[in-house]
């Protein structure tokens, strides 16, 4: 076989169901391959490469198997990038493909030429740039392990135009069961500091949990909850975290942080007397730049990554592990020390209560105003209430992220809920969210993006009308780029400047296209347009008028006052 049937066997035996990418001249013997060969994959068309790399990782987040995302050499190998750091800065696993010059033309100044091993290699976990036929099952190989084992992350694969056309011998085509999923070969924390980590939780009068990106990725839902209702414990989760424990459950005092906390979440975070945190970087926006929790609380740290512990905070135990087996293993051994427990303590669920209704009050009162531009608390309200059960909501940051963080209530744990954290980029939800339909069918997936969002990305309405991807989408217009202009308000004296532009009517664009939309200038309309768009059959926008973000009552802590 050749360096590009290679390539696809690889991925084949990899378990690889989905490839999202972009066609180029340097590609064409691996989509020959493609063409070619039976393998059970299904190659989906985006517009551009950024595009094909949020679609991967909405994909990997949903199914938790890698994603998988493929471009060309020269501007496709850049493009892919962004998508590529996001996906490993938020532990994702999605493998990107690029293609290249052949080996021969390098140094001639060929058409699209770049170093992409050398660019690529601070911004992955795993990289590599194969020069012969035969590197390349040892190369995927090798991308698969890296994703999956330990912290998962992003991998990349450099293939030259020859090498895909060269000969190899199809003995060295193998893959390794069990790395097609992340995480793969978990590790367990050291048992005596489960055992230390056990008396600290007992002993403590009013225990908190802050749950990361990595309680979803282990998959230790259910041993969180068990842990958690063991002793009442509050449970708060970042951004990337919610879904931890389900929205709804008595225990989930919800988001806390600068993007998406609320002043009643933080003082539950405030009044502990030890935060035990759980596959979380512990971070600047998590912890309202290292002010909640308190540098004087005692801290517990579960993480995968021994870096992230004693990063941010002095912790008194760190346990080294899956967070899954951590929690379980943890469970078990505060379940033997129960008696010890002090008689006064905390009563988590009280907290909890009076911090969730406080919340729900001031959410209520401004999802109510009949005023005009829109708020988006109506927008956010009426979406909690009409989506359905296992509805997946993919949020892009400014006005969409920290509104949904807060007030989205998905009735079950698991991921539900995705924004992209680490860096932020616009034009993420949309192609996040086809990524997250082709993943998971059965679940209605909803996109949420700003005005500036939809710019960067809307292109992909014709990949999504091509491939009858239901996506449903909403889009806060108001004409700003809102994330800047609010910090222009708050910081520098509301001297605006160049955060501004024209309202673009989306629905009009998105009709253009063959999407099904609907524009919403009246509060009074917003309900009857979000229930026509989830009931409808294909795709479907509502386009929403709605306040500048710097007028809005947005629950980010730098701007609350």
């Amino acid at each position: 076989m050749n360096g590009a049937e290679a390539v696809v066997r690889m991925l084949q035996l990899n378990g690889v169901r989905h490839v999202f990418g972009l066609c180029g001249d340097t590609s064409l013997p691996l989509y020959d391959a493609l063409a070619r060969l039976d393998h059970g994959i299904e190659h989906i068309l985006a517009r551009d490469e950024r595009s094909a790399a949020y679609m991967a990782d909405g994909y990997a987040r949903v199914t938790g198997r890698v994603g998988v995302c493929e471009g060309p050499s020269g501007g496709g190998a850049t493009y892919l990038l962004p998508g590529i750091v996001e996906a490993n800065n938020s532990s994702i696993a999605v493998l990107g493909i690029t293609s290249d010059v052949p080996v021969g033309s390098r140094g001639k100044y060929p058409l699209t030429e770049v170093d992409q091993e050398t660019m690529y290699r601070p911004l992955t976990k795993w990289n590599t740039r194969v020069d012969r036929a035969d590197q390349i099952p040892g190369a995927l190989r090798g991308a698969f392990r890296a994703m999956t084992t330990g912290t998962p992350g992003a991998a990349h694969i450099c293939l030259p135009y020859d090498v895909q056309k060269h000969e190899l011998d199809g003995a060295l085509v193998w893959a390794q069961p069990g790395q097609e999923c992340f995480p793969s070969a978990r590790s367990a924390a050291d048992p005596a500091d489960v055992d230390r980590a056990a008396d600290r939780l007992v002993a403590a009068r009013a225990p908190v949990v802050i749950c990361g990106g990595g309680v979803l990725l282990s998959g230790a839902c259910d041993a969180l909850e068990r842990l958690a209702e063991l002793l009442g414990m509050p449970v708060c989760t970042t951004v990337s975290g919610k879904g931890s424990l389900a929205d709804t459950h008595p225990l989930n005092a919800g988001v806390v942080g600068a993007n998406g906390g609320v002043r009643e979440t933080r003082a539950i975070v405030d009044g502990a007397d030890l935060v035990l945190f759980i596959g979380c970087r512990a971070g600047s926006t998590t912890t309202s730049q290292w002010t909640s929790p308190p540098r004087s609380v005692a801290i517990l740290h579960i993480d995968s990554d021994p870096m992230a512990i004693g990063a941010n905070y002095r912790t008194e135990v760190g346990l080294v592990g899956d967070a899954r087996l951590a929690l379980t293993a943890l469970r078990d051994a505060v379940a033997a020390r129960l008696q010890a427990r002090p008689a006064a303590r905390a009563e988590g669920r009280a907290l909890v209560a009076r911090a969730r209704a406080a919340k729900r009050e001031a959410l209520l009162a401004l999802a109510r105003s009949s005023g005009r531009p829109i708020a988006p608390e109506c927008v956010v309200e009426a979406l909690d209430r009409l989506l359905p059960p296992g509805a997946i909501v993919v949020a892009d940051p400014g006005t969409p992220c920290p509104y949904m963080a807060a007030y989205f209530n998905a009735p079950q744990a698991g991921r539900h809920f995705i924004t992209n954290r680490a860096h932020g980029a616009l034009g993420f939800a949309m192609s996040a969210g086809v990524g997250a339909s082709f993943g998971r069918p059965d679940a209605m997936v909803a996109a949420l993006m700003g005005d500036g969002s939809f710019g960067f990305t809307c292109g992909e309405l014709e990949t999504i009308v091509r491939r009858k991807v239901p996506l449903k989408m909403v889009v806060f217009s108001n004409s700003v780029f809102g994330w800047i202009k609010a910090s222009q308000k708050t910081g520098y004296g509301e001297r605006y400047f160049s955060t501004d532009f024209s309202r673009t009517d989306h629905a009009a664009v998105s009709e253009a296209f063959g999407v099904r939309a609907w524009r919403v200038e009246d509060p009074a309309q917003v309900e009857p347009a979000l229930r026509a768009a989830l009931a409808h059959d294909g795709p479907a926008l509502v386009d929403v008028i709605s306040q500048e973000l710097q007028d809005s009552a947005v629950p980010v802590s730098q701007w609350m006052g």
